[in-house]
């Protein structure tokens, strides 16, 4: 079935590769040791400790001199209204966390990355198309066909090891613009057995881009005329039903299921520590006097801090000792729990694709507009943030939520792609091709697979396409039950 796939002509093999979009080249956070069982505990206190450009230069101001907004107010602003809705926040909360600067007084910084990328109003992902060419970046869904195509190879093999169930939840978080799932279906569309089981269920918070999910998919709704009845949708593509929820806990449970989760775990809020004076403090968001952000340092323990309590005991010593700044990311955790005992439960399993590292992360936090990084304080809401996945963190807490899961990988995209069968897969979509076509696909084959700069490209320097393959790693969930998944073994 594997090869028969493969070598099927897909009907969009005419996809073509932009040369005005790449891939920001991620620069790689530097991975020190970690501190360990001889941390210094975090006095409460009275003031909060400035970070400047230098970690040793350090002041420590009194609460009093923290920014206040008088009342009142004529002098024209150019803050956006969410700049402004954050700035509010600081100003009653005194500052807030690195994770709640960036959703509304109800969370910390965590909140203040999430609000950032999810505020209703002025949210990053809410109310525009963020990706390709005129967005902000580009994911691999969007270089080229085969990658979702080799996503519904593993999803059909998951299928088979689960000895083919009549009834399978197929389920993508964070779905951008639906195009891997729209792949996934089109290269498995000829294999009713598996795409006859699939009920689809999109996660995805943002009316613009369920708009844009629901065009991808080729859908078509259905009038219900009994009262209580959701308008259900059907995707032409595969004739398979497709619905749309804010959150995962809306997905039906019961069924077996299978998540994709491709670059979701990225955008999830991080929070960060910095050792500091007291101890590990957890970085905040202040306000100076001018009204522009900056960093501070919690003066007591925050929230997060039982997350990186729980970072640190799965660490090894050597790994944190000789950091100065540590990452934690509590939703992740939070999260992997949650599929974890979905999994243990309900059978199937998950699929994790993300650029990171599989150990403690430093300082990774970046923000992308236009495929540029700019300073992440810089006018929130306008550009893209994200952060690199700490697969080792994903791997402990799947390990800890269910004694029914089993936990493989990290491994590279390109080992993960490669054993699936993707030169296979572009040597046969090579056969039928125009020249153009086929460089369009040499192209993003190499962006999916390789490593560094595409050796053949003969385009302006500043546009040379980025290899994938090493930066991004693959890592699976599954009920134990169903044995070891392809490739992983």
């Amino acid at each position: 079935m594997l090869r028969k796939l493969l070598f099927r002509q897909a009907p969009r093999a005419h996809r073509f590769l932009s040369t005005q979009s790449t891939l920001p080249l991620l620069s790689k956070c530097s991975v020190f040791s970690y501190c360990s069982s001889s941390r210094p505990e975090i006095p409460p206190s009275n003031s909060i400790e400035h970070l400047e450009d230098q970690p040793t230069n350090t002041i420590t101001i009194d609460r009093s001199g923290l920014y206040s907004a008088p009342e009142h107010s004529h002098e024209p602003s150019t803050d956006s209204e969410l700049v402004k809705h954050l700035k509010g926040i600081i100003k009653h909360s005194t500052a807030v966390s690195l994770g709640h600067c960036f959703v509304v007084g109800r969370y910390l910084w965590q909140n203040n990355m999430e609000e950032v990328l999810t505020n209703p109003k002025a949210g990053f992902y809410i109310n525009r198309d963020i990706f390709g060419a005129e967005g902000d970046f580009i994911t691999s869904p969007e270089v080229s066909q085969m990658f979702g195509e080799m996503v519904g190879v593993w999803a059909m093999c998951l299928w088979e090891q689960m000895g083919q169930p009549k009834r399978v939840n197929l389920v993508e978080l964070g779905p951008g613009r639906g195009t891997l799932m729209a792949d996934l279906l089109r290269g498995a569309s000829k294999f009713k057995n598996f795409t006859e089981s699939l009920h689809i269920h999109m996660v995805e918070c943002s009316p613009a881009l369920q708009k844009l999910q629901h065009q991808s998919l080729k859908c078509m709704d259905e009038e219900n005329t009994s009262e209580g009845v959701d308008k259900r949708s059907l995707s032409t593509l595969a004739g398979t039903p497709v619905s749309w929820h804010a959150t995962l806990e809306q997905v039906p449970f019961g069924l077996p299921t299978i998540i994709i989760a491709h670059e979701f775990y990225d955008a999830l809020p991080v929070h960060q520590f910095q050792r500091g004076s007291r101890g590990w403090c957890e970085k905040m968001i202040d306000v100076t006097e001018d009204s522009s952000f900056r960093f501070v340092l919690s003066p007591q323990p925050t929230p997060a801090t039982l997350y990186l309590m729980k970072r640190f005991k799965w660490a090894v010593p050597k790994e944190v000792e000789k950091l100065n700044q540590i990452e934690v990311c509590p939703k992740a955790m939070d999260l992997t729990s949650t599929l974890a005992k979905r999994i243990g439960v309900d059978r199937g399993g998950a699929l994790i694709i993300d650029y990171g590292l599989n150990g403690v992360v430093s300082d990774s936090l970046q923000a992308i507009r236009k495929h540029k990084f700019v300073n992440i304080l810089d006018n929130p809401g306008s550009a893209d943030l994200s952060a690199y996945v700490d697969f080792a963190s994903i791997k402990h807490s799947a390990e800890e939520a269910s004694d029914d899961v089993s936990v493989h990988g990290p491994i590279t995209q390109s080992q993960f792609l490669g054993s699936l069968g993707i030169n296979f897969r572009v040597e046969a979509l090579l056969q039928n091709c125009t020249d153009e076509q086929a460089e369009a696909l040499r192209t993003g084959y190499w962006r999916l697979v390789g490593d560094g700069e595409a050796p053949f490209w003969e385009g302006p320097e500043e546009q040379v396409p980025i290899g994938m393959g090493i930066r991004y790693m693959a890592m699976a969930i599954v009920n134990k039950k169903q044995g070891i998944p392809i490739p992983f073994q």
